[in-house]
């Protein structure tokens, strides 16, 4: 083979093997997988890891009951089994004044940061998501969709409630159930 075609098979050869693993990972089989949670792929040696039965949670085998009360009213809510999620869990009770962050989502400062070892594939939050962001070490409630997916906002579980309630709180008091 002369030269300038091994340097072109060189140049072609890593595109068309990355277009084969995009063809071979967005296959339309009807194969019986469970329901994937997370949209996008796990990044900087990301693990999935539990979920709970909404989308924009992490997936997994297992889930845990919290007791949350949204300005003295209470708020049925569960925690995935995530690394951070159960780092969460630890410094429960907790009980916190929130603040409006852009309209999206109310925000409140946890008393430490929390691992993010082990953090599921990014999801983007959707309403009533309980998640974690890294970079400010805080707690954000969801009242509105937010927006793509970050390596930085880790969800850790699911508050069933309304979005208008959710936009309107003002304190929020989360206790482990047992």
């Amino acid at each position: 083979m002369n030269p300038a075609a091994r340097r072109g098979l060189v140049r072609v050869a890593p595109a068309a093997a990355l277009l084969l693993a995009v063809a071979a990972c967005s296959s339309n089989s009807q194969e019986a997988t469970p329901p994937a949670t997370s949209t996008s792929p796990a990044s900087s040696g990301r693990q999935e890891t539990a979920a709970s039965t909404t989308p924009s949670t992490s997936e997994g085998s297992a889930s845990m009951d919290i007791r949350v009360t949204l300005d003295g009213r209470p708020v049925d809510a569960t925690l995935n089994d995530s690394p951070a999620a159960r780092d969460f869990a630890e410094l429960l009770p907790l009980a916190l004044d929130l603040e409006d962050f852009h309209g999206t989502e109310r925000v409140a400062d946890l008393p430490r940061k929390l691992t993010t070892d082990g953090a599921p594939a990014p999801a983007a939050a959707k309403v009533g998501d309980i998640a974690y962001y890294a970079p400010w070490g805080n707690l954000a409630l969801f009242n509105q969709n937010g927006p793509s997916a970050s390596d930085d906002l880790l969800i850790l579980g699911r508050l069933d409630v309304g979005a208008d309630q959710l936009g309107r709180a003002e304190r929020i008091t989360i206790e482990p159930t047992s």
